[in-house]
């Protein structure tokens, strides 16, 4: 079976070595996706504008490899304060709203920017 990949535009990618998304057959499967920011700009303060953020690169991540939103079936959010669910949950809702992924909000002590407010992952599969 085909294994096409999306490169991650992070800057731990070449460290870690890992790819955005990986499509195998009708599979995808997106890499956690923080609020990377072009030309290494800090990325928003508040968790909703991080969130929005980040599903715009899983997004367009999805499209490079012949998906859509509509695909996901899972989604997972690791935030580093319970109190931004509501925030996360709006950005969230607004892409994934009508298509009613499996989805987990999970509480963590800190990701690897201390900038970052949230981080999500997202699984489809593609008719």
């Amino acid at each position: 079976m085909e294994r096409r990949l999306v490169p991650a535009e992070s800057p731990m990618a070449a460290t870690v070595g890992y790819s955005r998304a990986v499509r195998v057959g009708p599979h995808v499967h997106v890499a956690g996706t923080a609020p990377i920011m072009p030309g290494e700009i800090d990325p928003p303060p508040d968790a909703y504008a991080q969130t929005k953020r980040s599903l715009e690169i899983i997004v367009a991540a999805l499209e490079q490899v012949g998906a859509r939103a509509e695909h996901v079936v899972r989604t997972r959010a690791y935030l580093v304060d319970a109190n931004d669910w509501k925030e996360v949950g709006r950005a969230h809702g607004e892409v994934f709203g009508s298509v009613l992924p499996a989805s987990a909000f999970v509480v963590v002590k800190g990701l690897l920017d201390p900038r970052w407010r949230v981080e999500l992952e997202a699984d489809a599969l593609v008719p």
